[in-house]
C-alpha cells in the first residue's frame, strides 16, 4: 500500500491511533515504546503522534512549539512498527512520523537543539552534526597507504570519524589486514540526523556529493561501521531520488562472509560474557538481526548470553531520532534500562555493532557507574588474534 491520496493517509491514521496495541510489547506490563513509557500520556504514543498530525494537517489545530515537542520526543527507534498488527500499513509508521517532524520544520517549529544539526552540518568547515573541522580523510589514506581508486569504500561516518575512533581504527586494521581492496573519499555526512529530524532543504545536495565521491574512486561497494549510515546509504537514498547501484555493506556483514569461505580465521579466544544489543537502524530498520549474532557464535571462547527484549524486541539505546541532542538527559535514562537489562544476564561486556548506540551505553555506563565495558563487535575482532587466508 502506497499513500497517494487524502483519503489513503486519513485512513491509516484514524485506524492507528484508534489501536494503540504498539504501546505494549510481550505483556502488557512490559512497554516497548521508551516516549510513551517517559510520559504515559496517549500523546507520546505514535497513534498520538499520528492523531496530533491529523489534528494539524487537518487543520483542526495549529503549529506551536509543544506540539513540535511531541513530535521530537521519540527515538524512531520502530518498535511500534513491529508490534503493529496492520501489516498493510506497520512499515510506514516511523516514516509518517518523520514527515510530521519536516511539516514542522518547514512551519517554523522545529526545537532550537535539534537546529544545531542542520547548522553545523552545513557549515563549510564542518559538513558534520559535531562542528569538527571536516577530515578530507587523506592523512587516514597515507597512514594506510590506500590508494585513490578501489573496489571498495569504506564510508567512515561522522560519529566514527569524530567520536569513536577506536572504532574507526579497528575497521580500518580489519579490512587492511583482509586484503579487502579499500580507499577512503572526502565524505560529508550521510544527512541521518538531518532526516531524521525534518531539516530536508540540503539532504539531497550532500547524497549526491557523496555518492559522487564514492564514483570518482572506482568502487562499486560500499562498507560502514555505521548502523545510521548504512539505512541511509541504503534506503533513504533511493527514498530521496538517488540511485546509486552500489552494493551496501556493514562490517558483520562482511566478517560473517569472509567467515563463511573460510577466509578468515580467529586464533586466539575471547573469554568473557558478552550480551549483543541490536541497534535500531540496523534490526528494525534494515532487519539484519542474525548476522552480528552468527560471527560473534564463532569468536572462540566467548559467552554470548540474550537480554529479555532483543532482535525486532530490542529496547533502543536512546541515542537515535534527533533525542541524543535534543533531550540528553532522557536519552541517558533510556540507555540507562537498556544497561539494566543487561546486568541481568550476568554479562561484564555489552556489544553493539552502531557507534551512536556505542556512544550512548558508554555515556550511560560512566553517568551511572554500572561497570560494563562497552565495546563494538569490530573492537572485539580487534583484539583477537586471528589469520586472512587470501
Amino acid at each position: 500500500m502506497t499513500v497517494q491520496n487524502e483519503k489513503d493517509w486519513k485512513d491509516i491514521i484514524h485506524r492507528c491511533f484508534r489501536c494503540g496495541y504498539c504501546k505494549f510489547t510481550h505483556d502488557y506490563s512490559d512497554f516497548n515504546c521508551p516516549s510513551y513509557k517517559k510520559f504515559r500520556f496517549e500523546t507520546y504514543s505514535t497513534g498520538g503522534r499520528l492523531w496530533l498530525t491529523f489534528g494539524v494537517i487537518n487543520g483542526d489545530i495549529e503549529w506551536s512549539e509543544g506540539i513540535a515537542n511531541v513530535l521530537y520526543a521519540c527515538p524512531t527507534c520502530g518498535n511500534c512498527m513491529e508490534n503493529c498488527r496492520f501489516e498493510k500499513f506497520n512499515f510506514m509508521l516511523v516514516d509518517f512520523i518523520e514527515v510530521a517532524r519536516a511539516e514542522a520544520n518547514k512551519n517554523g517549529f522545529c526545537p532550537e537543539n535539534q537546529k544545531f544539526l542542520l547548522e553545523r552540518t552545513t557549515n563549510e568547515s564542518y559538513f558534520n552534526p559535531y562542528a569538527e573541522k571536516n577530515s578530507d580523510n587523506e592523512d587516514l589514506k597515507r597512514k594506510y597507504e590506500l590508494p585513490d581508486e578501489a573496489e571498495w569504500v569504506y564510508f567512515i561516518g561522522c560519529t566514527s570519524n569524530y567520536r569513536q575512533k577506536d572504532l574507526r581504527d579497528a575497521t580500518l586494521r580489519f579490512l587492511k589486514k583482509a586484503g579487502i581492496d579499500f580507499t577512503l573519499i572526502d565524505e560529508h555526512c550521510c544527512t541521518s540526523p538531518l532526516l531524521r529530524t525534518g531539516q530536508l532543504s540540503p539532504v539531497k545536495d550532500f547524497m549526491n556529493y557523496n555518492i559522487q565521491k564514492i564514483k570518482e574512486s572506482g568502487a562499486k561497494k560500499v562498507i560502514t561501521s555505521c548502523a545510521g549510515c548504512y539505512r541511509t546509504l541504503k534506503f533513504d537514498f533511493v527514498k530521496h531520488g538517488v540511485d546509486h547501484n552500489l552494493e551496501l555493506y556493514h562490517t558483520s556483514e562482511l566478517v560473517l562472509q569472509l567467515l563463511k569461505e573460510d577466509k578468515l580465521k580467529f586464533k586466539s579466544e575471547f573469554r568473557k560474557t558478552v550480551t549483543y544489543h541490536d541497534p535500531c537502524h540496523l534490526g528494525r530498520h534494515s532487519g539484519i538481526y542474525e548476522e552480528p549474532r552468527e560471527v560473534y557464535k564463532k569468536i572462540p571462547g566467548i559467552n554470548l548470553v540474550e537480554m529479555k527484549r532483543n532482535r525486532e524486541n530490542a529496547w533502543c539505546c536512546g541515542a537515535g531520532g534527533g533525542v541524543k541532542i535534543g533531550y540528553p538527559e532522557w536519552s541517558i535514562e533510556i540507555s540507562k534500562e537498556r544497561l539494566e537489562e543487561a546486568k541481568q544476564t550476568g554479562a561484564t561486556v555489552v556489544s553493539s555493532t552502531c557507534p551512536f548506540c556505542r556512544t550512548n551505553l558508554s555515556d550511560a555506563n560512566n553517568a551511572f557507574d554500572m561497570g560494563f565495558e562497552v565495546l563494538d563487535l569490530v573492537e572485539i575482532i580487534d583484539q583477537l588474534d586471528y589469520e586472512v587466508i587470501k
